[in-house]
């Protein structure tokens, strides 16, 4: 079948409720910024000029049409974005740390991303994309869970790339130890792993990250993984090497989707490049993109709509390096 789309994603789309201010009032006052980590990535694919497509459920209420025409203002495909008219879109609050970090409260119980059914992923659509994304929250109940390993059995049989994302959330889960499992299920079927310095500890029991990445690889044979570290960069593990970046210095407003907008940056390299025969160098301009993608989104609110453009990427890295000359 022919390939239409550079990357199809599967999971969570939300609203982030991201914190803005006081009111006169002095109460808090809450930005609802589209969001979900699935279509976070596929928004800064599209922004780098990629074809994207999404399969979830949202609420047939205000939020989940205003998510529907989100995503198709951003050249999303919505084809397979499914409207739930009994259960409500899901709601995430983002509480701002003082580091720029976030907390999350989560109105999920149910919430409609976790009512996608197996019925409703279509194997044939999967086989239209070069590259198939994925996390672990559209892995934390039966139903939802049982279509994600629909569509990674259908994007493996079909030969498309497999990207995972854990994206773990403790909150979203009945136990750490299910979340434990369903991570291991997706690590069985990955070819592309992006994994944060917090959940490979998580995973691995290790706090060396290196002993952390050689117990994991060690299990299973990922081609290429990724390891993000927050502000102080990445790093890539493949073929027994491993590049190292730095990240890029930027006044932090919150760090809400860095990570997505990593992966996108990344996707967008692989789809072009693929994932054999990269060089250190490819790697390391593969990463060098991705880590100031990532430092920009962090000096905004939101994400979807927030991603930055290719050029302003180029100019932070344009300036770094005059800086370090």
């Amino acid at each position: 079948m022919k390939t239409e789309f550079d990357v199809i994603a599967l999971g969570e789309l939300l609203i982030d409720f991201t914190m803005n201010g006081t009111s006169s009032q002095g109460n808090q006052v809450f930005e609802a910024c589209p969001g979900g980590a699935p279509c976070n990535v596929l928004a800064m694919l599209n922004k780098l000029g990629k074809k994207t497509a999404f399969i979830g459920k949202v609420g047939q209420d205000q939020f989940g049409l205003l998510l529907k025409q989100t995503l198709e203002n951003a050249g999303i495909c919505t084809e397979y974005l499914y409207l739930d008219p009994d259960i409500h879109t899901t709601l995430a609050f983002v509480h701002t740390l003082e580091n720029g970090d976030r907390d999350f409260s989560f109105y999920r119980n149910p919430g409609a991303d976790m009512m996608l059914t197996e019925e409703e992923v279509e194997p044939d659509f999967l086989k239209k994309a070069k590259i198939f994304h994925f996390g672990t929250l559209s892995m934390t109940h039966e139903g939802v869970r049982k279509a994600t390993k629909k569509a990674l059995q259908a994007a493996k049989e079909a030969g498309v790339l497999i990207s995972f994302d854990p994206n773990l959330r403790p909150p979203l889960w009945n136990s750490l130890e299910s979340a434990k499992e369903q991570i291991h299920y997706g690590l069985g079927y990955c070819d592309i792993l992006k994994i944060s310095d917090n959940e490979i500890q998580f995973l691995s029991g290790k706090e060396d990250y290196d002993e952390g990445i050689q117990w994991l690889t060690s299990q299973y044979p990922i081609p290429l993984v990724l390891l993000t570290l927050g502000s102080e960069g990445s790093r890539a593990y493949y073929q027994g090497r491993r590049v190292d970046c730095k990240g890029f210095s930027c006044e932090t407003i919150e760090t809400t989707g860095a990570g997505d907008t990593f992966c996108g940056s990344v996707l967008n390299y692989l789809s072009e490049h693929g994932i054999k025969h990269l060089t250190d160098e490819n790697l390391k301009e593969m990463l060098t993109f991705a880590n100031a993608a990532a430092a920009l989104i962090t000096t905004r609110k939101g994400a979807i709509r927030s991603m930055p453009e290719k050029e302003e990427v180029n100019a932070l890295i344009q300036r770094a390096e005059e800086r370090t000359c």
